[in-house]
């Protein structure tokens, strides 16, 4: 009979340990002695060490790493009302946590991964529904699944996503826990250009060296309406000669320095960029790329208007060779061309989070707080500045050549080259 209160955290086809929850709900994390001793075992997160004793929920790190694994806000909500279970992270890692970020898999404790993988085709209509859908799938009688062949899908964030299985041109819906290999990423109510939006950031920054996700924008015209997603590759999945997929293991900056989904912005109390960029001087195997990597980014998102750049839109990728990266950039959206979106910066630059009040006294702190040559940083922002000015009118002009005109990209435009004048103008 299965204990309520305990759940099962396995890797691939082995046992990594145990999730218990106390009267208050928090959860804690035991490995068990097997992953211990096998010279394959690792660390699940750079803030849950190997250790024989356990994570007592009472310290919340173990509750904090495991919750960084759900969804959030309004999506979070529904996936409650719609599966009828009790809002509580527990509850919700035992209904979904069989597919999560990363390469783990939370069972309820009389359950071992299954063996098969189990997906349902998606025809055109199932997928146009999927869309319309927005990607909720945990109503069964809208998915034409019974309970029991419903996806045990989970990902984090405030945005609406599904994971799916493409093999060729054709999408699969996973049902229990079988692996996905793309996400579905749709837009949100009040903010339909998002998609388009993260599509040509993605590129902007692609075109200019950074390591990205694979991210394809697309829509559907259905009854005068337009509805956008995103199709993106999932960088902690590689597919194996025989066309299986495969997980590897990701933990994002909040899991590995122990912090709460709700501290992920620095005005909330939550990590700073220094503390990022510390831990990846720590714990890359090649830090000096990867932190090079990192600090492009933090300057990228200042140029290109991302202030939305925060703690769990950074994450450490394990491969099976034992490297700890960077993870590919993901999330990467222009929030100041949406008037409604907070402007300040996530993470902030030599103190200041508003854009418009960091002047070259503010990247002469962070240089310091980096430890890192002031004269350096201001060889990359001069490069990165240059190359941004160059390429934003070709990856819009890539949007547009494949879906027609977009005039709610100028807005972009503006953010992106009234960011780059001010840091041509002397600035720094």
């Amino acid at each position: 009979m299965t204990d309520p209160d305990t759940l099962h955290v396995w890797h691939e086809d082995r046992l990594v340990g145990f999730l218990r929850r106390n009267a208050t709900n928090q959860i804690g994390f035991q490995y068990c002695d097997d992953w211990l001793s096998d010279s394959n075992g690792f660390a699940i997160s750079i803030s849950l060490p190997l250790n024989a004793d356990p994570y007592q929920p009472e310290d919340a790190l173990s509750h904090r790493f495991f919750a960084n694994l759900l969804p959030e806000g309004r999506v979070r909500e529904r996936i409650v009302r719609d599966l009828k279970i009790p809002d509580s992270d527990f509850d919700l890692l035992r209904a979904i946590g069989g597919e999560c970020a990363g390469a783990l898999s939370i069972l309820p404790d009389d359950r071992e991964p299954d063996a098969g993988e189990a997906y349902q085709e998606l025809t055109g209509e199932s997928f146009r529904d999927l869309v319309l859908r927005k990607g909720q799938i945990y109503a069964a009688p809208r998915s034409g699944m019974t309970a029991s062949q419903l996806p045990r899908l989970s990902l984090p964030g405030a945005q609406e996503k599904c994971p799916v299985l493409l093999r060729g041109s054709q999408f699969h819906l996973p049902q229990g826990e079988a692996p996905s290999s793309h996400i579905l990423k749709f837009a949100m109510t009040d903010y339909r250009h998002v998609p388009a939006y993260e599509a040509v950031l993605t590129d902007l920054a692609r075109r200019i060296g950074l390591h990205t996700a694979s991210v394809e924008f697309h829509y559907l015209h259905v009854n005068d309406h337009v509805h956008e997603y995103l199709i993106i590759k999932r960088y902690d999945r590689e597919s194996t000669t025989g066309g299986e997929v495969r997980r590897l293991h990701q933990e994002d900056f909040c899991q590995a320095l122990g912090v709460g989904r709700e501290r992920k912005y620095e005005t909330d109390g939550g990590i700073s960029f220094s503390e990022c960029f510390r831990l990846l001087r720590e714990v890359s195997t090649e830090p000096a790329l990867d932190a090079e990597q990192l600090l492009r980014w933090q300057i990228f998102n200042y140029l290109a208007g991302n202030s939305d750049g925060h703690g769990k839109n950074l994450s450490l990728l394990y491969h099976k060779d034992g490297a700890i990266r960077l993870a590919p950039f993901y999330d990467l959206v222009c929030t100041r061309a949406i008037e409604r979106i907070d402007p300040k910066l996530a993470l902030a630059i030599g103190g200041e989070h508003i854009p418009g009040n960091i002047q070259a006294v503010h990247w002469q702190k962070l240089a310091a707080a980096l430890d890192i040559k002031f004269g350096y940083l201001q060889t990359l922002v001069s490069e990165t500045t240059e190359q941004v000015r160059e390429e934003i009118g070709p990856a819009i002009e890539s949007v547009q050549q494949k879906h027609g005109d977009y005039p709610a990209l100028q807005r972009v435009q503006q953010v992106v080259e009234r960011q780059c004048r001010k840091l041509g103008l002397g600035a720094l």
